[in-house]
């Protein structure tokens, strides 16, 4: 390549950037400092700028991540693909580390301390993650339909949500499930997002109401759903993925004859326990399923009796997680939040602080600084996990819709970079980068208005720290410079 070619290419660069998602990110950190203020603003403060003052430590974080953001840009796109395993192996043996870490923050050793300065690799290790899986399903030959390909991507992602959680931080390593939104975009079966989504319901319902007993019989309401809807989920995928309608709708009606059968029977004639006839039918469902599928040998019939079974232990098993595996405030979290207790005084007082926080905003907020439940503390970390509650009191519902609007078109706008990348790295990444995004902003604002569990993780742009903006400046900028070489020609 001569000097002449050279130079032909570069300029591209700088005119490929993406400035809309720039400007985004830059109106998002403006934003997040305003609320770093608010939320840590005490009365009496006469100098928010001041480095003692955690407003004024925010602009040194803000500051050293436009840097870091800068550096990223100059450095050329290959860098990170040619690099992305050593990244990543780095990153793991930093995770590891760090579980022997003798300094406990809250009950969580994620934290390593170097003198002053305080870093959280878990933060890090998402962009290497993202690098590394982008890097292994750009291979050639690559395809997520094959176990020995699907399953090595598996174990990129779950080796260090394993760190992570030696480290007792748990919220953190719930992030990296996030990772599945990409791997769905490149092809993985939409029945695997759905048995996800499966669990969760069965985990609900069936802890929600396992103590609720049904038209006063001895049937819990809690098993007597969940049961029901494995065998209806199961009749809907034999109707979807095995294209049989036949078997369907005889699954269906034997499923929904047999369980009214024995509940009119436990209600009128003899009280029992409908769950046993339950259980007893999803035992014939799974055989069922196994010999159609040796009779047609349709390999989806076997799936679905995986899934019928699976869900069948995974529900048994639910409880005994709950309350024999989770911590006692982990367990009390989730109760609080499935409505079993209340607890305003202990694990539902941070939320329950937080939404009188919000509602007492109302629509246009109590202007900058004047917020009262914030400024006299009475949300806990109001300035970093629970600082949505402070945009929601100061700036009231107009500014709260305001900052989500903007993520909307951070997510909306890094779809959009996704999907122009002419090569499989970049359109990865940008999957990946976008997934914990939009995880982290959903999570994060749903348990601010208690609508998901208390599980401890920033708000992207806003929460106070450098190891959070410095972690969601490097995921997204490294992606900005990916995009930005998308057009150049490679000698």
């Amino acid at each position: 390549m001569n000097m002449t070619e050279d130079k032909k290419k570069q300029p591209g660069v700088l005119r490929s950037l993406d400035y809309w998602t720039i400007l985004i990110y830059i109106a998002l950190i403006t934003f997040g400092w305003i609320s770093v203020c608010g939320a840590s603003y005490t009365y009496g403060d006469t100098d928010i700028f001041s480095l003692s003052t955690r407003s004024g430590m925010q602009i040194v974080w803000i500051g050293t991540s436009l840097v870091l953001g800068l550096i990223i840009l100059l450095l050329d796109d290959r860098f990170y693909d040619m690099f992305a395993y050593i990244i990543y192996a780095l990153l793991l043996l930093l995770l590891f580390a760090t579980i022997f870490n003798p300094h406990t923050i809250k009950g969580s050793r994620s934290w390593l301390v170097l003198g002053p300065l305080r870093l959280q690799p878990a933060e890090f290790a998402k962009f290497a993650t993202a690098l590394a899986l982008a890097k292994f399903m750009s291979i050639y030959g690559y395809s997520i339909h094959k176990w020995k390909y699907f399953g090595t991507s598996l174990a990129i992602v779950l080796v260090p949500m394993l760190f992570i959680v030696f480290q007792r931080e748990t919220g953190s390593a719930l992030v990296y499930t996030a990772f599945f939104l990409m791997f769905y975009r490149e092809g993985m079966p939409g029945s695997v997002l759905f048995t996800a989504v499966a669990m969760v319901v069965y985990f609900v319902v069936g802890i929600r109401y396992q103590d609720v007993h049904l038209l006063g019989t001895p049937t819990s309401v809690g098993k007597f759903v969940v049961l029901l809807l494995i065998q209806l989920f199961s009749a809907a995928m034999v109707y979807v993925y095995c294209l049989d309608r036949r078997d369907a709708w005889r699954i269906l009606v034997v499923s929904l004859g047999v369980t009214l059968g024995a509940l009119l029977f436990s209600v009128y004639v003899i009280p029992f326990d409908v769950v046993w006839i339950q259980i007893v039918l999803g035992a014939f469902l799974i055989g069922y399923l196994l010999w159609q599928g040796l009779g047609t040998r349709l390999r989806n019939y076997f799936w679905i009796a995986l899934f019928a079974f699976g869900s069948i232990v995974f529900f048994n098993l639910a409880d005994y997680g709950l309350n024999h595996v989770l911590q006692p405030h982990q367990r009390t979290r989730i109760n609080v939040l499935l409505g079993l207790e209340e607890d305003l005084r202990g694990a539902g007082y941070n939320v329950h602080q937080s939404e009188i926080a919000i509602g007492s905003g109302g629509l246009r907020g109590k202007g900058f600084l004047n917020g009262t439940q914030t400024k006299l503390k009475y949300v806990p970390e109001q300035d970093t996990d629970f600082i949505f509650c402070t945009v929601g009191e100061e700036e009231g519902f107009v500014g709260s819709a305001g900052v989500l609007i903007l993520f909307l078109l951070l997510i909306l706008r890094l779809i959009h970079l996704a999907e122009r990348q002419p090569y499989r790295f970049g359109r990865v990444y940008g999957y990946c980068v976008l997934s914990i995004f939009l995880f982290h902003v959903f999570i994060n604002v749903g348990m601010v208005l208690g609508l998901t569990p208390v599980i401890g993780i920033p708000l992207p742009f806003f929460s106070y720290g450098g190891s959070s903006l410095w972690g969601f400046t490097l995921l997204l900028f490294i992606f900005l410079r990916i995009d930005a070489g998308r057009n150049l020609v490679r000698s």
